[in-house]
């Protein structure tokens, strides 16, 4: 392979969440994306069922989700709880936003492997998205609202379909965000 350890180590580890508030207006070309969701397509997947289905959204279609991000928020949250400063993030992140996409997953419909394990394999497949955006320098973040969720009529999803989630993409030019995690010591139990 073409990586050493050392580079593949410092990938993953240096990988974070980049969020749209601090993208700039710079534009990521389209065989970049192309790039970006080829390598989403190379994820592990049992019984080979490739449950992703991603839906881009670029340039003036970024509108169109802002507004649906926006009317179901305001629709979706009852008056006492409604904040002009969410709902204004809301409808800004798509248009800070160089690109958004809309994470799907086709559940195989044979059922032949788990629920679980198609979430996982689309998980996976946006893990390979997120560390090819770390290559190019653009920063990327999954975020998962009640809006995704409920997007079925708004991203016109097939049967046996649902969304997941909306990564947001953007070159950035701030400082390289320095992540922490607790010991993996903690986390193991060698039996």
């Amino acid at each position: 392979m073409g990586m050493t350890p050392k580079q593949i180590n410092t990938l993953i580890r240096e990988r974070r969440s980049i969020y749209p508030n601090m993208y700039s207006t710079r534009p990521i070309e389209k065989e970049i994306i192309s790039e970006i969701l080829e390598n989403a397509n190379w994820a592990p997947t049992h019984r080979k069922t490739e449950p992703w289905r991603f839906k881009v959204f670029m340039n003036d279609s970024r509108q169109k989700l802002s507004d649906y991000l926006g009317q179901f928020y305001q629709k979706n949250t009852p008056q006492e709880k409604f904040s002009e400063i969410k709902y204004k993030k809301t409808i800004q992140k798509p248009l800070q936003s160089a690109c958004i996409i809309a994470i799907c997953m086709q559940r195989d419909p044979k059922e032949s492997v788990p629920l679980e394990e198609e979430i996982a394999a689309v998980a996976m497949a946006v893990q390979n998205m997120w560390l090819t955006c770390s290559v190019y320098g653009i920063g990327s973040y999954w975020s998962s609202p009640k809006a995704a969720y409920q997007a079925t009529t708004f991203l016109q999803l097939n049967e046996g379909e649902r969304c997941l989630g909306f990564f947001y993409m953007g070159y950035y030019d701030g400082e390289k965000v320095i992540g922490k995690r607790e010991s993996i010591t903690k986390k193991i139990e060698w039996m």
